[in-house]
């Protein structure tokens, strides 16, 4: 078995980091692409490598021989790899096809060594390696049948959208046979070349092969391996991630995204929080029949969408800002107070960090659930003289919750002492009890202090869309804030499920009911393993302690990179113990993770 590997390419899209570089020598993790694909098939020993070079050939060649690779390189020259394509690259080496059997490389592809072992371990002598399609990927894509047979390669002309789960799209590593390669492969390749010209693609000549009667090649599928195609610095930033060889770096890189988890498919995101049952594929559906409308035309001023959101919650406009998100009305707010403020910890620490510490007091219960009351708080700040007081209510990571009366004591004692009172209400929605929330015209009215943010992303299920509103009895501060936002700050998406949102009221009462039910189910489930001490909650996450000798930052690994689970290390929050916060998922999924902690904690 001998390997061909394509490097002639000049990887424009990379920009400056190829400059004077082939695409092959970018490293991922200080190393680079064609060390690695090298070593890996050192591994194997095989009999030769080809590698067919171009761009920069000569500067690859003097590398690749520094590295000191013990099976036998040999090179071949494409003098025309700026006006042609990889196809006349592999026609430069069909010579040595016909000679050995091969493993075909393209040299911008990363993958652990499990990717290779697939192919060799498997007894069918040519083969396509193949994966699952995914919305990141980039190329050619294929249909197959039960037997692997390829029955369709999909060009980007006939791709269609609805039909993507039944797309796989190939790993550009490929398993001929010398009989396939001499006797099938290069003639179709030569026939190919002399009606079509250079600049193709050779996988056009397999499309041609797989109409035969008896194509003699099969598609062999990943299942769930690691590989990756780097095109440009996005997929360079994913690379990086994912093939982080230090444990410790690869959970950190991957924390530090704060969303994007498309791009890792295989990842369950029990970190950041939406809700499960919301929205109904139908909503779904009345979105994307609109989507050609919304993304062509501008979405209204912030009037409007501050209307939609009055008409939404049922209160005046003038009470009303909508924003892209909480997080940008956090800022809007956080920015125009002043004095002393207090806040609770642990909580969600933008509204802190949005602050001067110097001005900053903060009131952390003294209970190994950090829960507290009205009492609690107004005891506690009574005497702080503080000018503001921040509230998340359910307190996240907590999941501590005050009721209905407890709230109404704390806008009483705030008011009183002239002290503005920032409620958060974003996961309020999830508590078990019920007409709960404090955004009503006659609270406002009488409480012109009290100031209410609730993230629609995460009680609705929609982070994507980026909303969130504001909601005040002081309308002057409300004008005020309008005046350092965007008059175009949400987008179309956002501001047309505004406007359809009241028809799925029903929808979304159903989808809190079976939230909370799932939660207590989940929270059961807990408290059967051993070494976690789960803490109820009244939001849709539930913070744990462990108590064994397992520590919050090996379990946020071990999940992540042993199970694709991906966790809240609450380590960065809470100093005294070993918290971790798991968001409350469907039942499939935090069966996934019941399981997973038997596993790494063990079972009482």
């Amino acid at each position: 078995m001998q390997a061909v590997i394509l490097a002639a390419g000049m990887g424009k899209r990379l920009k400056e980091l190829t400059n004077d570089n082939t695409k092959c020598m970018i490293k991922v993790n200080g190393i680079t692409l064609i060390e690695r694909m090298l070593r890996q098939l050192e591994k194997r020993h095989l009999s030769r490598i080809i590698i067919v070079v171009g761009y920069k050939g000569q500067k690859l060649i003097n590398f690749i021989d520094e590295l000191c690779i013990q099976t036998p390189i040999i090179y071949i020259e494409n003098p025309n790899y700026d006006k042609t394509n990889n196809i006349y690259s592999l026609a430069l080496a069909k010579e040595f096809l016909c000679q050995d059997d091969t493993l075909l490389f393209e040299s911008d592809l990363i993958f652990e060594d499990s990717v290779i072992d697939e192919l060799l371990d498997d007894s069918r002598d040519t083969l396509a390696l193949v994966d699952k399609y995914e919305s990141w990927m980039d190329g050619t894509c294929m249909k197959l049948g039960e037997d692997d047979s390829i029955e369709a390669f999909i060009s980007s002309k006939k791709f269609n959208y609805s039909e993507i789960n039944s797309y796989f799209k190939t790993v550009n590593i490929y398993k001929f046979s010398r009989n396939f390669s001499e006797f099938c492969y290069i003639p179709f390749l030569e026939a190919y070349l002399m009606a079509l010209g250079n600049n193709e693609y050779y996988e056009q000549v397999l499309k041609v092969i797989t109409v035969l009667d008896e194509p003699k090649i099969r598609a062999k599928r990943l299942q769930g391996q690691l590989w990756y195609e780097i095109d440009d610095i996005q997929d360079l930033d994913i690379a990086e991630s994912l093939f982080a060889t230090d444990t410790k770096d690869k959970v950190s890189l991957i924390q530090k995204r704060y969303g994007g988890y498309w791009r890792y498919p295989q990842i369950i995101d029990f970190c950041y929080l939406v809700n499960p049952y919301f929205p109904p594929q139908k909503l779904v559906d009345e979105i994307e029949a609109n989507f050609k409308r919304l993304v062509s035309q501008y979405p209204s001023g912030m009037e409007v969408n501050a209307l939609l959101s009055a008409r939404n919650f049922g209160i005046h406009k003038e009470n009303v800002l909508t924003g892209n998100g909480a997080a940008e009305l956090i800022r809007l707010l956080m920015e125009q107070l002043s004095g002393k403020t207090g806040f609770i910890r642990p909580t969600f620490e933008e509204y802190p960090n949005r602050y001067d510490i110097e001005e900053s007091i903060f009131f952390m219960p003294q209970n190994r659930d950090f829960s507290y009351t009205a009492c609690d708080l107004i005891n506690y700040f009574a005497d702080k003289d503080i000018n503001n007081l921040v509230l998340v209510n359910p307190d996240n990571p907590s999941g501590n919750y005050l009721c209905k009366k407890e709230i109404l004591q704390v806008i009483d004692w705030t008011r009183q002492n002239e002290i503005c009172f920032i409620l958060d209400e974003s996961f309020v929605d999830f508590a078990e009890e019920e007409d709960n929330t404090m955004i009503k015209q006659e609270i406002l009215d009488k409480n012109p202090h009290l100031c209410i943010i609730k993230s629609i992303s995460k009680s609705y299920g929609i982070p994507g869309l980026r909303l969130g509103v504001l909601v005040s009895g002081d309308l002057m501060l409300v004008n005020r804030l309008k005046k350092n936002i965007a008059i175009w700050n949400i987008n179309s998406f956002a501001e047309f499920y505004m406007q359809i949102e009241q028809k799925y009221k029903e929808y979304y009462v159903n989808a809190l009911k079976k939230l909370k039910e799932e939660r207590k189910r989940f929270y059961n489930g807990l408290k059967q393993i051993e070494g976690i001490r789960p803490i109820l909650s009244q939001a849709n996450y539930i913070m744990a302690e462990l108590t064994g000798s397992v520590s919050t930052t090996k379990l946020t690994a071990n999940l992540l990179i042993k199970h694709n689970l991906f966790i809240k290390d609450l380590s960065s929050k809470i100093k005294k113990g070993q918290y971790v916060r798991f968001a409350v998922r469907n039942m499939e999924d935090n069966d996934k993770l019941l399981i997973a902690l038997n596993k790494e904690l063990g079972e009482k």
